[in-house]
């Protein structure tokens, strides 16, 4: 977890603020039982989650925000009088961040690539904005790669990568696509954020599309879970 962008956000941000007191941690688990016993530990004034567990946690805690539940996915844990409240604030960040990338433009449809909990919020927030999505995931119950044509990925002007696909060191990986579906009135985000610019991201951009990738949703996300373990 050296690549991991939280701890450094946060001991820095400690710091500035003189908040000597304060430590952020990353901690790896093997499971997700590993992560329901770092939640009962009671040493942590508050907790993020990242994928893969961001689903698996939910029925560790003692409670579920509105959205959090609407989602089905936690990336931001509360402790208040002694009961753990899973959040999301993933949601949050990736919908300012995309009304940013669209600026004003109408998305009719969009491709989800991937399944898991942060594909959730990425959903949660597409219905919000009335944008028709489907879901392309290796999952069988879901549309899958194979599936995809030039004409699918047409259509779809919005294309959002939730995998883990071409993240460091990793940088050569990205989704299997028929890329030359892809044109300059497509917009492709990636939650990735390390690399700057995925694969995914460079295949979009030669062919025309405008491009972001998750670090302005990574830093939105994170105000707002600094927001819910203070309120």
């Amino acid at each position: 977890m050296t690549h991991s962008f939280s701890p450094r956000y946060w001991n820095e941000r400690f710091a500035r603020e003189s908040l000597n007191d304060h430590q952020y941690d990353a901690i790896e688990v093997e499971d997700v039982q590993d992560l329901a016993t770092v939640v009962r530990s009671g040493r942590w004034s508050g907790l993020n989650v990242t994928i893969p567990y961001k689903q698996h946690i939910m029925s560790s805690l003692d409670a579920l925000s509105p959205e959090a539940e609407a989602i089905n996915a936690v990336n931001c844990i509360k402790f208040e009088d002694g009961r753990s409240i899973g959040h999301n604030t993933d949601a949050y960040g990736f919908e300012q961040s995309l009304l940013d990338l669209l600026d004003g433009q109408k998305i009719d449809a969009a491709l989800v690539l991937g399944s898991g909990g942060a594909a959730a919020a990425v959903r949660y927030v597409l219905g919000k904005q009335e944008i028709t999505y489907t879901t392309v995931s290796r999952r069988t119950s879901y549309l899958t790669y194979a599936d995809l044509t030039t004409d699918l990925i047409g259509r779809h002007r919005l294309i959002v990568n939730t995998t883990p696909l071409g993240t460091y060191p990793n940088i050569d990986n990205c989704p299997r696509l028929p890329y030359d579906g892809i044109s300059s009135d497509h917009y492709c985000y990636d939650l990735v954020y390390n690399p700057a610019k995925t694969l995914f991201l460079s295949q979009a951009e030669a062919r025309g599309a405008a491009i972001k990738n998750g670090s302005e949703m990574l830093i939105l996300q994170a105000e707002r879970s600094w927001e819910i373990w203070n309120q």
